[in-house]
């Protein structure tokens, strides 16, 4: 089984990833996340079923409308649609996904998380991508300090 810092690297050198749950306020963790993607050159994939754009591109109502083969996903979603996007990611043959939490329970389902396992799909479960993304931004890397310390992270 590959360790945690493993899974994060190999997900950071990704290019072709979907955020699911962007919304259409921007000041969302999912937007935040979607914007920094497409700041670092990723071809970022905005789904959201109930909106058409969001940060000023097309909004997909969900993986399967992606124009796209995806390399991972960033499920920022609540945790009840967790694990329907990962059925998804199964039917399509997605490798990677990453269910966000910071503080709270995030997007993080049990069910989630036992139907990547099962599948043979590698998941990062908790934290944010944009803590390991370089540059990583003063308050990401706040954040990382303290869900390590934490033991809510493993790297």
């Amino acid at each position: 089984m590959a360790s945690a810092n493993d899974l994060i690297s190999d997900f950071v050198a990704q290019k072709r990833i979907a955020v699911a749950g962007v919304s259409r306020q921007s000041n969302r963790p999912a937007n935040a996340i979607y914007r920094r993607l497409r700041d670092f050159g990723c071809d970022a994939f905005a789904t959201n079923p109930n909106a058409e754009q969001v940060e000023g591109d097309a909004c997909h109502p969900n993986l399967k409308s992606v124009p796209a083969e995806l390399d991972g996903v960033v499920i920022v979603t609540h945790p009840t649609e967790a694990e329907g996007v990962v059925r998804e990611c199964v039917e399509l043959g997605i490798p990677r996904v990453w269910i966000h939490r910071s503080f709270g329970q995030g997007s993080v389902s049990d069910a989630a998380v036992d139907a990547c396992h099962a599948n043979g799909i590698s998941v990062i479960v908790g934290g944010c991508p944009l803590m390991y993304y370089q540059p990583i931004d003063i308050g990401h890397r706040c954040v990382r300090w303290i869900l390590k310390l934490r033991n809510r992270i493993s790297s």
